[in-house]
């Protein structure tokens, strides 16, 4: 039998072992695995994996010797999938690609996938975002929390908190017991940012203060996360809840500002017992500080929308101080900016511009999204391949104009699928 025979007969017996991944679902099984500097040094070419996912496989090109390799991937004792072997310096992908199936099929017939994604310094009590402790009242878990457990049509967000919470290692012991009851809203921002950043590129630590310290060849920067939750007292705990423009633009335009204003500040002004802000503690000193910040003031119901969806509008003019003011004249877009120097709710008045404020030089940014929702881990999980049979997942909204003389976005309306449909946890970020 010739040489192109033989391979030909050894390719038809490995094939069966092995098929290409859906590089989505690849994404969130290996969220956590991907070092901030191996981005840098190497293009990801394709993704595979054995029939029942039980090992994955990543074929790559060396940006520097501008050869390729192959990486395989195992689950660890906890759960998560990560490095178990690796080969390089392969001078077509074509032959790297077959190398890896080869070590797939050997992989799968050899059968002991625990020895194969030991790594020996795994933790003995990984993080299960979703397991209640047996004995717990059902009264005590945060409605959102029952909504994610109980509910059908959520098994595609459940399938990536399933993924993320190995992964994570959070100071705070109470984390999953806040997110499962009191700290629902809080929590779950802190697991979008976490998404986030990893798919940014960024390696993460979750030091007892800031939240995240993240890192990658030429950056580091820390992150202290905030949200604005439903006042149970004082003056803004008479909600407005507009109806009409004018009422929505005054909303926007003071009640708003207060709300975010109070999140902000709060992070701005806190010390510890030492006495030291955010950006003065221990190994997350003299970094680069940032705050991040969701609005979650106001739940959604079937009624209304979540606040979240049209209050960022609100933040900006709060953190520089001023306002845009517009006109159309002769079909052009005319903007200026006005400066603002209180915002005012009933009794209450407090200075606009966040950056103003004394302390406000060490904050380096403030960033926001309004995708800190369940509805956003549903779609990452359908666009990984857990979408049900019986679900149809629909997203809506409205996307930047590019048109430099409008002053509405592009409405949009898109089925959310495994195929054809593209989202990424940072887009709204």
């Amino acid at each position: 039998m010739g040489e192109a025979q033989q391979r030909a007969k050894r390719l038809a017996k490995i094939a069966k072992f092995s098929q290409p991944m859906n590089p989505a679902r690849f994404d969130l099984f290996s969220i956590g695995a991907r070092l901030a500097y191996v981005r840098l040094l190497s293009d990801e070419l394709s993704c595979w994996s054995d029939p029942e996912e039980r090992v994955l496989g990543l074929v790559f090109r060396d940006r520097v010797d501008n050869d390729f390799g192959w990486v395989l991937f195992a689950r660890d004792k906890i759960g998560r999938f990560r490095c178990s072997d690796i080969h390089a310096s392969i001078q077509t992908q074509p032959r790297a690609t077959e190398a890896l199936r080869e070590r797939i099929a050997r992989a799968v017939e050899e059968g002991d996938f625990v020895a194969l994604g030991d790594q020996g310094d795994e933790t003995n009590y990984p993080i299960d975002l979703l397991r209640v402790p047996d004995g717990t009242d059902p009264a005590v878990l945060h409605p959102y929390f029952k909504l994610l457990i109980e509910t059908p049509g959520r098994e595609p967000a459940r399938a990536v908190f399933k993924e993320i919470g190995p992964w994570l290692t959070p100071s705070d012991p109470h984390f999953v017991k806040e997110f499962q009851r009191s700290a629902f809203d809080q929590r779950l921002w802190e697991l979008y940012l976490w998404a986030s950043f990893r798919e940014l590129g960024f390696d993460i630590e979750q030091p007892e203060a800031p939240d995240f310290l993240c890192s990658a060849p030429g950056i580091t920067f820390t992150v202290e996360a905030t949200t604005t939750a439903p006042s149970t007292s004082g003056v803004l705990a008479e909600h407005p809840n507009p109806k009409t423009p004018e009422e929505m633009r005054a909303f926007l335009a003071d009640y708003m500002p207060m709300k975010f204003g109070s999140a902000l500040t709060s992070k701005l002004h806190k010390k510890n017992k030492n006495g030291e802000n955010y950006w003065e503690r221990g190994k997350t000193a003299n970094k680069p500080f940032i705050i991040a910040v969701a609005d979650y003031h106001k739940p959604s119901s079937e009624e209304e929308l979540g606040s979240m969806t049209y209050t960022q509008s609100a933040l900006w003019p709060y953190l520089y101080g001023h306002r845009i003011e517009f006109e159309i004249v002769d079909g052009e877009l005319i903007t200026r900016a006005v400066k603002n120097e209180f915002h005012t709710f009933g009794d209450k008045t407090i200075p606009s511009g966040f950056f103003d404020l004394p302390g406000a030089e060490n904050v380096s940014a403030v960033i926001f999204s309004n995708a800190g929702t369940l509805a956003k881990f549903d779609r990452m999980g359908v666009i990984a391949g857990f979408d049900l049979e019986d679900h149809r997942y629909l997203r809506y909204g409205l996307r930047q104009n590019p048109d430099p003389n409008v002053i509405h976005g592009i409405p949009f309306s898109e089925e959310v699928t495994a195929d054809g449909y593209e989202e990424f946890w940072s887009d709204e970020l």
